[in-house]
């Protein structure tokens, strides 16, 4: 079994509220701590009611400061949204505090509309074309600082803050492997791509002062209970959320809705089946069935696992079963 670890979306649920929800984080970084997990990632998004950790690098400051041993990072930080000095200052700053247990994610989406995308950069001129470019000097301020050097990154400059690749197309796979960067397809809601991406990614890999082999993280979901039918009623929240995504019906993380899947068009049922597909519903047998099948056909080197539910303690439950199933 490859390591685990938790990519935490931060849900505001109906009937919550945001500081609710990043104590609920606060809550399960503790207990993913304990039970053995990796890593503990949270996502940048923005101008979205139900997810709450549109400050990425405030809420990971948070988490490591209320866990010891799990690494924290961004999975991901939406760079064309920043200036690489700012990042490099603010991720420089969280390895200061927290060295060696901090990683930085990169995405080149916006993470949100496009209106609001305009709005986080108003007057600058980035735009995802140039992402490649960014990485590189996102890189570059976290260089030792050379001799007469005007612009610096303080915190940053020095620091040796791991680099991450984010991606669900050939795009991100194809700048991870030049950059021998580690890969992390976004399998666990865009899986159409995944097969062509880890090919493309291993064998064209480049080896890196970073890192000397292809390393290849997995986005995968798991909702776990006691019981299938339990299991399956949990997950038609993220049904739900999918849903009002797709039809531009933004709001809070739905409560379960018991036959939500059954209740809709064929159309709408095959878009879950596909974006979804990457994923374990169901008792702690179903779930290990189900996780050892995508290990055995993929062999991921780490998964990322979002376990998106309702309830607080039945999340809190789903990633218990699941480090039990997965040995952690």
């Amino acid at each position: 079994m490859p390591p685990i670890s938790i990519l935490d979306l931060a849900p505001v649920p109906e009937g919550s509220d945001v500081g609710t929800s990043l104590r609920n984080t606060l809550d399960l970084a503790c207990r993913a701590d304990q039970l053995g997990y990796a890593r503990y990632w949270l996502a940048e998004h923005h101008n979205m009611p139900g997810i709450a950790s549109a400050a990425t690098s405030v809420v990971i400051g948070q988490v490591a400061a209320v866990t010891e041993r799990i690494r924290v990072g961004a999975g991901g930080i939406m760079l064309p949204n920043h200036a690489p000095l700012q990042i490099a200052e603010q991720f420089g700053t969280l390895n200061a505090l927290y060295p060696g247990r901090i990683d930085l994610g990169l995405g080149r989406a916006p993470g949100t509309d496009m209106a609001t995308a305009r709005a986080l950069r108003r007057t600058l001129n980035s735009d995802v074309d140039s992402f490649p470019q960014d990485v590189l000097e996102l890189q570059a301020w976290f260089q030792p600082a050379e001799e007469g050097q005007r612009l610096r990154a303080v915190p940053g400059e020095g620091q040796n803050v791991p680099l991450w690749i984010l991606g669900s197309s050939l795009y991100g796979a194809q700048l991870a492997a030049e950059l021998g960067l580690p890969y992390a397809f976004a399998s666990h809601f865009a899986p159409g791509d995944l097969v062509n991406a880890i090919r493309v990614y291993r064998e064209t890999f480049r080896p890196s002062e970073q890192l000397d082999k292809p390393y290849v993280m997995l986005g995968y979901n798991v909702i776990a209970a006691p019981t299938d039918n339990e299991a399956r009623n949990l997950a038609t929240s993220i049904q739900q959320a999918f849903v009002n995504l797709r039809t531009g019906r933004f709001g809070k993380f739905p409560a379960p809705q018991p036959g939500y899947f059954e209740s809709l068009d064929p159309a709408a049922q095959a878009m879950l089946d596909q974006a979804l597909a990457c994923s374990a519903v169901g008792s702690p047998e179903t779930v290990r069935t189900r996780l050892d099948a995508f290990i055995a056909e993929h062999q991921p080197d780490e998964l990322v696992v979002a376990s998106q539910i309702w309830d607080h303690a039945a999340r809190v439950r789903s990633y218990e079963i699941l480090a039990e199933v997965a040995g952690l």
